[in-house]
């Protein structure tokens, strides 16, 4: 299917990040998926999602992005939860085309994200100055590893 190209829409950091999880539960739903978004103060989880019989689900957090950037920002706690059921979404949603999704099990994105945050703290910043320690992180796919990988979720 072809997405049609539009000028560029920029939605606040809530309408995004709203967005984003209402566009992974109705993909869930469109591949036979049960999805269902959780309240608001659920930490780490914003998408319960389940095979058609309920024998097997997992936890989704969704993240989302804007315009052509394929990075998303993560916290520091991202490198203390590895249950197994759990993975993340990440959304690139750039205007009115097709959004791209990213199907990583959180275990791999909390490696990702803790190697690349110790890379970026032993590579010289501006001037050759040491980057200052941060609780953000970084994950990107730039190999498209985990481009439209639902099947990761092993529903």
């Amino acid at each position: 299917m072809k997405s049609i190209k539009s000028k560029p829409i920029r939605l606040t950091a809530g309408l995004c990040g709203v967005a984003g999880e209402y566009f992974v539960a109705a993909e869930l739903s469109r591949r036979g998926y049960v999805a269902s978004i959780t309240l608001r103060n659920t930490r780490g989880i914003d998408i319960i999602a389940s095979n058609a019989d309920a024998t097997k689900s997992v936890g989704i957090q969704v993240k989302t992005s804007q315009g052509n950037r394929k990075d998303w920002i993560l916290n520091q706690k991202i490198e203390n939860d590895m249950a197994s059921n759990l993975f993340f979404v990440f959304v690139s949603i750039d205007g009115l085309c097709a959004p791209e999704y990213y199907i990583a099990p959180r275990k791999e994105v909390a490696q990702y994200a803790k190697g690349n945050h110790s890379h970026w703290l032993n590579t010289p910043g501006r001037n050759g100055q040491q980057h200052q320690d941060t609780p953000m992180r970084k994950f990107a796919d730039p190999n498209n590893k985990y481009f439209d990988r639902w099947d990761l979720l092993g529903l």
